[in-house]
């Protein structure tokens, strides 16, 4: 009968161990655990190992807790002005780690995943459907952000965070897709060319600026000449009057030798006048000997 208890004892202690291990949890630190007992939540479970009852009597959801991206499937919509445009978007959303939102992205919505994808395009369909297809491309951030905050507001209660928005695409057809390009290639030549006469002109302006520069270089230097001319004549004439002063007579004298030389008259003084040399210095006159002889 002894190994009959011994066989029963070990095969308890197998049981217990086997229970034991069957109902160890381990949760990472990028999950949150919830602990369901017979069906209805008991507990909430951090990071690390947690002990559960096996055999279906307690069991462990564990819930992802990093940042998500979801891909909202392309779709073709149609703007306010009947153009069809193909649109794509993504979602970055995450579940918020506390115990209440952890519960709520389990208990209050099926696959917050997939109801993420519907409820985007839905939205995208609402906000792209009143704007023309030039303004949706040129107004992508205002689209994001209503895009966020209608996913925000319709998925309050699901313990979700919604980061952000991203329009990745809104392509029209391939024939407005082609005209747009040309409108664009046009607008671009448009520019290059007033770029080209705003340089012209601008060398244009540097030339004449020269040119004028030039002339002004060129009118000053004869006006300094001209100064130095009349500065030269007035010393001349400074000089003159300051030699005639006192020599009224001598002035007299050398006046009617201009006008008798003038008048091609002949005119014999002695040589060792005063006059003579006065005439030979200022004229390059030379006295003539005297032969003592009046002519």
């Amino acid at each position: 009968m002894g190994w009959i208890a011994g066989a029963i004892a070990v095969i308890v202690v197998v049981f217990i161990g086997f229970t034991v291990l069957s109902g160890i949890r381990i949760v990472r630190p990028t999950h949150r655990g919830l602990v369901e007992r017979l069906g209805k939540y008991n507990r909430y479970a951090d990071p690390g190992i947690h002990l559960t009852i096996p055999y279906g009597i307690e069991r462990m959801y564990q819930v992802d807790i990093r940042e998500v991206l979801v891909e909202a499937q392309p779709q073709t919509i149609i703007t306010n002005d009947n153009l069809n445009a193909k649109v794509d978007a993504q979602v970055y959303l995450k579940v918020k780690a506390d115990e209440e939102n952890v519960k709520a992205s389990l208990y209050n919505v099926t696959n917050y995943e997939l109801q993420i994808v519907n409820l985007s395009r839905t939205t995208l369909r609402n906000i792209i459907g009143t704007m023309t297809l030039k303004s949706a491309n040129s107004e992508r951030g205002k689209i994001n952000e209503e895009l966020r905050g209608t996913l925000k507001s319709e998925t309050a209660s699901w313990g979700i965070e919604i980061l952000r928005t991203e329009l990745k695409e809104i392509d029209p057809p391939a024939d407005v897709q082609e005209t747009m390009n040309k409108v664009v290639k046009a607008e671009n030549e448009k520019i290059a060319a007033v770029d080209f006469a705003t340089a012209t002109e601008t060398q244009a302006d540097g030339q004449r600026r020269a040119e004028i520069k030039k002339a002004e270089g060129i009118r000053q230097a004869k006006i300094l000449e001209a100064e130095g001319e009349a500065q030269a004549i007035q010393l001349v004439n400074e000089a003159a009057d300051k030699f005639f002063v006192g020599n009224a007579q001598m002035l007299r004298k050398l006046e009617a030798v201009e006008r008798a030389l003038y008048q091609n008259s002949k005119v014999v003084v002695p040589a060792d006048t005063q006059l003579v040399n006065v005439i030979g210095d200022l004229g390059g006159l030379l006295p003539m000997a005297s032969d003592g002889k009046n002519g």
